[in-house]
């Protein structure tokens, strides 16, 4: 079995850094596990443990669902977290999604869903992780940094390959191993 999902690559410019080391600074004495920036992607399904059978017909639909769509751009614009402010759970960085990515995210759906997947039925929420919050001893200062980033525009992504990903979790962190790509 394989932990598996499938992404775009987000490569992290100066600004997103500059961003992330706002929040890592401002919230550096709380219990926050930071996300590594060289791990940076937009999720288009996370499939969890899959069977080593099931990848060579995965990428052939990928290819399939992928090849012509075309590249694209989004930005990533403005921050949040899953819960609430009350109880967080997530520092996340939003995505200002375009046409492209949501056709693209519901095609590949439509194709997973046809080879037998389970496909999460909620609404495609595209944010990229730069946290996971374990404890906050005051949110005060989290909730000052959501307001500030809240519209900012942060850096624009191009989009032209989705990769499918192995999950390899260690102690120190996940690594994200790309099995196929699929150029646009």
């Amino acid at each position: 079995m394989r932990r598996l999902f499938i992404a775009a690559k987000i490569e992290a410019g100066p600004d997103l850094i500059r961003t992330v080391s706002t929040f890592k600074a401002v919230l550096g004495g709380e219990n926050i596990k930071w996300t590594d920036l060289s791990n940076s992607h937009l999720t288009l399904a996370f499939l969890g443990d899959t069977e080593e059978e099931r990848i060579r017909p995965l990428s052939i639909m990928l290819k399939e669902k992928c090849n012509g769509s075309g590249n694209f751009s989004f930005l990533l614009k403005g921050a949040g977290v899953f819960k609430s402010l009350r109880d967080p759970r997530v520092i996340w960085i939003g995505i200002d999604l375009p046409d492209k990515l949501l056709k693209l995210n519901q095609s590949i759906s439509a194709g997973l869903k046809e080879s037998g997947f389970v496909v999460d039925d909620r609404p495609f929420r595209p944010h990229l992780t730069i946290g996971r919050i374990k404890y906050l001893r005051s949110t005060d200062n989290l909730k000052n940094l959501i307001e500030k980033y809240r519209d900012a525009e942060i850096q624009k992504v191009e989009v032209n390959e989705i990769i499918l990903y192995e999950s390899i979790l260690l102690p120190g962190g996940p690594v994200y191993n790309p099995l196929i790509t699929s150029g646009l």
